[in-house]
Order: C-alpha cells, then sequence, then structure tokens
C-alpha cells in the first residue's frame, strides 16, 4: 500500500468506514460506564439492608449518599486535566482501578463517617472515568458518527444501573449487602487489566507529543494498515489554542461563551434530571398514586431516557446539534407543563411521564456529546470533564432543591410547573451558544 506523505490525524478517521479498532474502543467504553452505573447506584440498592444490619434511621445515610456525588463532581473536574496531559488510556485504566479498590474497602466499613468517606474515594473514581472515556470513544470517532458512539455509551451507565438492581438482590439474599460492595470492587478491578491490555490511547492526543511519534504510527497503522511509517508527517487541521492551563484555555477567546453555556445547560439538564429521578415515586404517591404505581412510574421515567440517550446523538450528526438540544429541551418542558395541567391519573401519567424522560435524560448525554465536538485535542479531555461536573453540581443541586419543596408542601402540579423555569434557561443558553461560530482552523505544524 502506498504511504502517505502527510496525514492530517484530525480528520482521516472521517472518510473511513469504521474499523475493528473503533469499534473494540465503543464496545471498551460502553462497559466502563456499565461498571460506572453499577457502583454509582450501588447504595441505593444495599441501603434499606444496612439500614437493617446496622441499626440506623433513614436520614443517616444523607452524608453517605451525597458523599457520593461529591466525589463524581470532584473526580470530574480533576481528571480532565490530567488526561489531556498524561493521556486518556492511563486516567481512564487508573480511575476504573480507583474506584474497584475503594468500592472493595467499603465492604469492610463499619460505621457511617468511614463509609462516607469511602464512597466519596468511590466517588472520584467513578467521577474521572466517565468524561475521559466519552473523549476517548469521540476522538475514535468520525466526524459524522461522533454524537451517536459518544451518545451510545452513556446508554451503559443505565444498564449497568439495572443490572445493579437485579444482581443486587440475588447478591444481598444470598451473601448479605456488603457482598454488592465486594462485586463492585472486584469486576472494575479485574477489567481495568483487561483494559490496560487492550484499550488504545487517543491518535489525536499522540500527535500533540513528538516524543511518542513511535506510538503514534503503530496506532495509525492499526486503524488504516499501512498508512503510516517512519517518513510520514502528522499534522492536525484542529485549532491550536495557547494558555497557560488546560481549563484556562476553555476561556480562551471563541470559547468563554460557548464553555459558559454548555455548563449552564449541564446544569439545569441534571438538576431537572435529578430532581425527577430522586423524588418523582415519592411525589407520585404524595399525588395518590399507589406504591406500585409511583414504582412503575418511575421505571417509565428510566426507560423513556435510555430512548433518549440513544436517538439524541443520532439527530445531532445529522441535524444542527443546537437546535436538537434546545428542542429536546423544549419538549420536555412542555411534558413537565401537561402533566401540572391534567389529572395525575396512570392513564394520563404514563404515556407523559415516558416522554419525559425522553426528552430530560437525552439532554446531558447530548451535552456532553456537543463538548467532545466544541474542544480540540489539546482541552478536550478538560472540556468534556469540567462540563461533567459542572453537571455533577446540578445533579446535587437537583436531589437538594427537590427536598425543600417537598418540605414547602408543594402539590403536584407546582412541582412540574417549577420544571418549566430550568428548561428556559437551558434553551436560551443553547440559543446562545449556536449563535456563536466555531474558532478559525489553523493547521498545527508537521510531526
Amino acid at each position: 500500500m502506498t504511504t502517505s506523505a502527510r496525514v492530517d490525524v484530525g480528520t482521516f478517521l472521517d472518510a473511513r468506514s469504521m474499523g475493528a479498532r473503533q469499534w473494540l474502543v465503543l464496545l471498551l467504553g460502553f462497559l466502563v460506564l456499565v461498571f460506572d452505573g453499577f457502583d454509582t447506584t450501588a447504595m441505593g440498592f444495599i441501603a434499606p439492608a444496612l439500614i437493617d444490619d446496622w441499626g440506623v434511621l433513614r436520614q443517616d445515610l444523607g452524608p453517605v449518599m451525597m458523599s457520593g456525588l461529591l466525589g463524581l463532581a470532584a473526580g470530574s473536574l480533576t481528571a480532565g486535566p490530567l488526561a489531556d496531559r498524561l493521556g486518556r488510556k492511563l486516567v481512564i485504566v487508573g480511575s476504573v482501578l480507583f474506584f474497584g479498590l475503594w468500592s472493595l474497602a467499603s465492604a469492610y466499613a463499619t460505621d457511617i463517617f468511614t463509609l462516607s468517606v469511602l464512597r466519596f474515594l468511590t466517588g472520584m473514581g467513578l467521577g474521572a472515568s466517565m468524561p475521559n472515556t466519552a473523549t476517548l470513544v469521540a476522538e475514535y470517532a468520525p466526524q459524522r458518527r461522533r454524537s451517536q458512539m459518544v451518545t451510545f455509551i452513556y446508554c451503559g451507565f443505565a444498564v449497568g444501573a439495572a443490572l445493579g438492581g437485579i444482581g443486587s438482590k440475588a447478591l444481598i439474599d444470598h451473601f448479605g449487602w456488603r457482598s454488592v460492595l465486594v462485586a463492585g470492587g472486584v469486576l472494575p478491578i479485574a477489567f481495568a487489566v483487561l483494559l490496560l491490555l487492550l484499550l488504545p490511547e487517543s491518535i489525536r492526543f499522540l500527535a500533540q507529543h513528538p516524543a511518542l511519534r513511535g506510538r503514534l504510527i503503530r496506532a495509525v497503522n492499526k486503524v488504516a494498515p499501512g498508512l503510516a511509517n517512519g517518513d510520514t508527517q502528522f499534522y492536525s487541521s484542529e485549532e491550536q489554542v495557547q494558555s497557560g492551563s488546560s481549563v484556562g484555555a476553555l476561556f480562551a477567546p471563541g470559547y468563554r461563551l460557548g464553555t459558559c453555556m454548555i455548563w449552564l445547560t449541564l446544569f439545569m439538564g441534571l438538576l431537572t434530571m435529578y430532581l425527577l429521578s430522586s423524588w418523582l415515586p415519592l411525589i407520585s404517591r404524595d399525588a395518590g398514586l399507589s406504591l406500585a404505581d409511583a414504582a412503575i412510574i418511575g421505571s417509565l421515567l428510566q426507560l423513556g431516557g435510555v430512548v433518549g440517550n440513544v436517538t439524541v446523538g443520532l439527530k445531532m450528526d445529522r441535524w444542527n446539534p443546537h437546535k436538537v438540544i434546545a428542542l429536546t429541551i423544549l419538549g420536555g418542558a412542555a411534558c413537565a407543563v401537561l402533566i401540572a395541567l391534567l389529572p395525575p391519573t396512570m392513564a394520563v401519567l404514563c404515556p407523559l411521564i415516558l416522554l419525559l424522560g425522553y426528552f430530560v435524560n437525552g439532554v446531558s448525554p447530548g451535552c456532553y456529546a456537543l463538548s467532545a465536538h466544541f474542544y480540540p485535542t489539546r482541552m478536550r479531555a478538560t472540556g468534556v470533564s469540567w462540563a461533567t461536573g459542572i453537571g455533577r453540581l446540578g445533579a446535587i443541586s437537583g436531589a437538594g432543591i427537590g427536598a425543600l419543596i417537598l418540605a414547602a408542601n408543594w402539590n403536584f402540579s407546582q412541582v412540574f410547573l417549577f420544571l418549566a423555569v430550568p428548561s428556559l434557561f437551558g434553551i436560551l443558553a443553547q440559543y446562545l451558544k449556536g449563535r456563536q461560530a466555531r474558532p478559525a482552523l489553523a493547521a498545527a505544524p508537521a510531526l
């Protein structure tokens, strides 16, 4: 095969069909999110058994639950700059190993304080793995399928959460609640070894570092055999951002507005989603539904979310991504208003909650894909990770606002009317982001 004299690492995948290497990255990325989903939701599944075992009250577990969410935010904010400096693979493998080890340690906790500290550390690993996995998948995806591939791996989180619910019951029944945390530790540790052996490094990251030229040539030839050799010149048509740090680069000219608008959209989107996910069954029961019906309503919200996660990327790859996300937010707001205005019967709620889940849950993976598109390689991991971390703060706020709403005795209709408020901020943010032109492209020097 004729060797190319020059290879643009930013675009050479775009004209090619998906190869085995790219499918491997997609599969491994999906599995990382499966383990994330299992470990992130583990405490919710073991809480009743833990309460019975330790003789504590439900509210005593508040610090444990909150520490995990805070750990997720901290991990997201710290891991992105590391991945932009050390590589995607190293941080992903390290974070999976990290949350596996601390999940295993959590199984041996004997009090609330110790368990809270260990769940914070577990959350840091979980928070680090998710956005950097999305970054690596985005960098192996052809542009025409990038949003689809990034949003697809986020379905793995829902799969992991569902498997966690099924597996936790069997484990608790046979071995007690600690066995769930043991499984949530041992399996990721074993998987980290598999990642170390099979997961490739990002070609775009390798191209940023002349000292890694040999690895870059091998990585390119794994995707396109015979394309590169020792004489090949590598360059990138991506823009080069000058900043003292990758975090500072998020606010460089041309990126400042986009960064703020992505953050605002994610904060409001996850505030809405976590308010619903945390409190919908209880709100439904207070509206007069039975416990069984309230559980069905909560499940329909998540089921709609899985479909929303899959399809939002398909739509973003086909149409203007800002309009897709804005219309997705608008669809969720419209469903919320309809639910507020109509009588809360199962015949009304089931289809509307399913649609609400479809729209509300599609916002965050859409924003993660948008982040992966928006930022160049030198700051992509930081951009996606910081967007994820800011979103986590929205999730924490949503859970807290839900508690305040219940304390204020808001009725069913008032709660759903309130959901239209954060939606308006999200729509405005996407409108402003969509009006901003992308920074001009400037080719980097050949390597």
